[in-house]
């Protein structure tokens, strides 16, 4: 299976199964799309005719090349990961989601998790829950030696004293246990001081920062009890922190709704603000919330992923690049194919944990008692929904099928799944235009800086 596609002026096509992008001229490109269609002569006899100006001669030997290139697997390569073994199958836990709080200090209106209580009362996790979790995590991490641990709410500064304490609880941890802990903190900034900065730049290997671009975008969703608008209060804590990050990785969080499609524009405002490690995601909602984006939305949405692609390319030249956390890709070396096909791990590999120690999927799931998984101090009680996550890929999903986008997303998200189509096994078909979209200019990007150091 191939995908061709043409931006800013290249010729791209992607081998779905080798993994393999080709940068190539107008001759080869319409010869690839003929190249599985038809015999040998007719393909020559269509190209010629496109392409006048090229020789016989040349035409013939573009032709061989492509034949040479499928020879050796790197063009219209075969499917040979359906039948991979599955490694979630040992029902080894590498990453938790700790919610250490259910409660928030903003009262975002678009908030998927209900302004943080997630479908429950407000609650706070104890450091005794806390520390049964990351015992429960050690414990079910097999040989796995890496661990990753996201603080996560509501606000999770609102429980502040709990977040350092199981840090440091941890840290003890990996002297016994020969784990090593790596930490993410994800905050609103309305609580951010100089002890959240100095603690963040010490123990966290991330931190995610809310933050909707212009003024008037973010102060119309992200507000206080009182209904004030938060952009002037954190934005400074945000410049304050990121500047004592020294060289350690953060990323500026945004939110896109049906209100603001034109993105790029927060953006450019995140930049404006000194900000160069960046992710805007699509709102996450019910589809009658005002809110949500909508297929009127589509074209503007993806107009603004081929400007952003376009300013990533002129920033680069500038000497003024910055990073967009969906066109990271690496064409090199991964993801590893098992990723590939099973995605982010949720509700095998990788769990969420509430205040009061519940076990579900994912942070998506908290608060759905149909996928209440267990608890920590029990562990995964209800087999039957770990084994069902854990079989849930690429290839379980028959719209994926066809689809030369599957082994970069590995079946997309199942909370957005199970939303759409009530089944994880399903898709969210927006959301699949939108990765698709994005996959095109991520590709795009790095082959222009692999041809710029070649």
């Amino acid at each position: 299976m191939i995908h061709q596609y043409k931006f800013a002026g290249r010729n791209i096509v992607i081998d779905v199964y080798s993994g393999s992008v080709h940068i190539v001229d107008d001759l080869a490109y319409d010869l690839i799309a003929l190249f599985e269609g038809s015999d040998r002569d007719a393909c020559l006899r269509a190209a010629a005719e496109k392409h006048p100006s090229a020789s016989p001669e040349d035409v013939a030997e573009c032709y061989d090349q492509i034949a040479a290139l499928k020879k050796s697997g790197r063009l219209f390569a075969p499917d040979v990961f359906q039948d991979l073994p599955d490694p979630r199958a040992d029902g080894i836990v590498k990453a938790l989601c700790l919610h250490v709080a259910h409660c928030c200090n903003l009262q975002c209106s678009y908030c998927f998790a209900g302004q943080g209580r997630y479908r429950g009362k407000s609650a706070l996790m104890s450091y005794e829950v806390g520390k049964q979790a990351l015992d429960f995590l050690a414990a079910s991490s097999g040989d796995r030696r890496n661990l990753e641990v996201d603080f996560f709410g509501g606000e999770p500064l609102m429980n502040f004293d709990v977040v350092k304490r199981l840090t440091e609880y941890a840290r003890g941890l990996e002297k016994t246990s020969g784990k090593v802990f790596r930490f993410t903190l994800t905050t609103n900034g309305m609580l951010i001081d100089d002890d959240v900065i100095d603690f963040v730049r010490r123990e966290m290997s991330n931190v995610v920062l809310s933050l909707d671009g212009r003024r008037e975008v973010h102060d119309r969703f992200r507000v206080d009890s009182e209904g004030r608008g938060s952009w002037e209060r954190i934005v400074p804590k945000f410049q304050k922190l990121v500047s004592a990050m020294e060289g350690k990785s953060y990323y500026i969080r945004g939110t896109f709704t049906h209100h603001n499609p034109d993105f790029l524009e927060d953006i450019r405002q995140m930049l404006d603000l000194g900000f160069t490690r960046l992710s805007m995601e699509p709102v996450v909602c019910s589809p009658d919330d005002p809110s949500a984006l909508t297929y009127d939305d589509l074209p503007t949405v993806m107009e603004q992923y081929e400007k952003l692609a376009l300013l990533m390319l002129e920033r680069r030249r500038e000497g003024r690049p910055f990073i967009f956390y969906h066109y990271m890709l690496d064409l090199a070396g991964g993801p590893c194919i098992y990723k590939r096909v099973s995605g982010c791990g949720s509700g095998s590999e990788y769990m969420a944990v509430t205040p009061s120690g519940e076990l579900y999927p994912c942070h998506q799931f908290v608060g759905d008692e149909r996928f209440r998984m267990g608890d920590v101090r029990s562990g995964v009680t209800n087999a039957d929904i770990r084994r069902e996550f854990a079989s849930c890929s690429v290839y379980s999903r028959p719209e994926c099928a066809d689809c030369w986008a599957k082994l970069y997303c590995s079946g997309g998200c199942a909370a957005n799944a199970w939303r759409a189509s009530g089944s994880i096994r399903g898709v969210y078909a927006y959301g699949c235009e939108l990765f698709r979209k994005r996959i095109e200019c991520a590709v795009a990007l790095a082959a222009a800086e692999q041809l710029s150091e070649a």
